[in-house]
Order: structure tokens, then sequence, then C-alpha cells
């Protein structure tokens, strides 16, 4: 058998329902003999009556009766879950999935968002944390954050923080037994704690600037991590020099936790950005969540 119109046999089911094609025509948005034209094609396609016309009105034969049962429930069910999605459309719900380094999760994306969620019960977020340079529209992210608006040329940056310095701390403890580094090429006699970057699968360069100069050091270390929370961890405990955030060691600095070193060496990254492929037909879920994030001036 050809492939039923699924259109015609949604039509048949109103009609079924209304025991009218004046009613049901005006559901539809049809004129009556459009309509009485559908009914007569799917009935043809199906080689049998579906509803008995008379004067009085229109009820449906005993295999229209069959079909209304079977199909009539998932008929309601798609228009209620039409119905339940136009609602959405104007209130914040669903999930929102965002892909970024950890340090934006901690001191940008939670303290904002969470904000969000005892206003809006049905909006979700999902936070997945990750280094790497990922396809956030393969792996079906609404949105990823990184550092600089340096994106793809089908996305849309937002800037979502204001520029940071990185920086090398160590504890009281590993400075108890070795000399603070002078310059950035001391870095070479240290033990140092490393990420590493999945998206090449190396171990990211330390960066420094100073007076217009720029240089990276490869470092060494017994320690290779994947997130800044667990290289100050480790740095805490005295298994190395780390290379943070400026903001992710402040605390412990002034708690004298940690020591803070080459100050005059502190490299400036540009702020993290938001990125996603379009705003068209953005729910607003979505929406909300770039209102709050939005660096306000």
């Amino acid at each position: 058998m050809e492939r039923i119109n699924l259109n015609n046999v949604a039509a048949f089911v109103v009609v079924a329902r209304e025991r009218s094609f004046t009613r049901a025509a005006a559901q539809l948005g049809l004129s009556q003999s459009s309509l009485s034209h559908t009914i007569s094609a799917l009935e043809a396609k199906l080689g049998m009556r579906l509803l008995t016309r008379t004067t009085r009105g229109v009820s449906p034969t005993e295999a229209g009766e069959r079909l209304l049962a079977t199909v009539g429930p998932y008929c309601e069910g798609i228009e209620a879950e039409l119905a339940s999605l136009s609602e959405d459309r104007d209130k914040p719900a669903g999930t929102v999935r965002i892909s970024s380094h950890d340090h934006a999760v901690r001191t940008i994306l939670w303290p904002k968002l969470s904000r969000l969620l005892p206003a809006y019960p049905d909006l979700k977020i999902e936070f997945s944390i990750h280094y790497g340079l990922i396809d956030i529209v393969a792996e079906r992210f609404d949105a990823g954050v990184r550092v600089g608006d340096q994106v793809a040329k089908d996305m849309i940056a937002m800037r979502i923080s204001p520029d940071f310095n990185m920086t090398v701390v160590g504890s009281p403890s590993y400075f108890s037994t070795r000399k603070e580094p002078a310059i950035p090429q001391d870095l070479t006699e240290h033990n140092c704690i490393n990420l590493r970057l999945p998206t090449h699968g190396g171990l990211y360069a330390w960066e420094f600037e100073k007076d217009g100069q720029e240089m990276s050091v490869h470092v060494q270390g017994q320690v290779i991590l994947n997130t800044s929370a667990e290289i100050v961890t480790a740095a805490l405990e005295g298994y190395g020099l780390a290379y943070v955030p400026q903001d992710v060691a402040d605390r412990h600095i002034a708690a004298g936790e940690l020591v803070q070193v080459l100050d005059d060496w502190r490299p400036t990254y540009p702020g993290y950005h938001l990125y996603y492929p379009s705003r068209r037909n953005a729910s607003p879920a979505f929406l909300l969540v770039l209102d709050a994030l939005r660096l306000k001036a």
C-alpha cells in the first residue's frame, strides 16, 4: 500500500469526533468541500468507508470507529505536546548545556546562573568541564566558554568577564628547601604542576610577559592535572609550583597558605567569552542565561 498522508488521518479524527463536517472544517481552517475531498481520498486509499454521511450529520462506520479508537489518542497526545511546546516558548524551561573551563564555571557561570534556579523551577543548567576546543554543535551544547573572542566565524561571541591575570604560586613548605625563582627561566629547576590540554594532547606551556617582552616556559614536574582546582590543591599540599588565575590564588596568598612569585612577570589574559551558534529561535531559557551572563558596563 502507498504511504498514507497522516494529515488526512488527523482530519478524519476531527470529523469523527465532531460528527460534523461544518464544525471540523472550522477547526481545521478548511472549506467543507476541501475537507470532504480529503476524507474521500483517505477512504479511497484504504478501500473502505470510514464515515456515514446523512442529511442529519456524520457518524463513523465500524471501520471508522476502530480507526478513531486506535489513532485518536495519538492525535490527542501530539496536540497536547505541541500546545505544551507553545507554552514553553513564553517561559524559561528546559536544559541549557554549557561547555567550559572549571575556573569560569566556579568564578562566573555558577555564581550568576545559580541565582536563577529558585525563581525558575523548570530551568535546568548543565555544566561540562572541558579544556579542549570542542564542536559545541556536534556535542549538542547550547554554548561554550573560552578565553578571548577568537571563535569560529559562524559563532556569536559575548564577553562574560573582564581580563584577568595568571600567577605562579607555591606553598611555604615547598619554598622551605628551595629558592624562589627570579625569572621565568628559573622554573626549569623547579618541580611544577602541569596542566594537560586534551585537544592537543600536550602540556600547557606557562606564559609570561614583562615590559612588552613575552615568553613561554615548558616546565617539568611530578604531577599532571586537568583542572585549576586540583592544581591549587596540589600546590597547597606542597607538591610543586602552580600556574593559576590570580583570583583563585588570592585568598590563599592572603591567608599565608601560598607564596606568589614572579609577580612582575604576570601575564594578562583577555576575559572569558560565551560563544554559541545563533540567537534565531532561541528558547526563553537560553535568552535568560545570556542576559544573566552578559558583562555589564
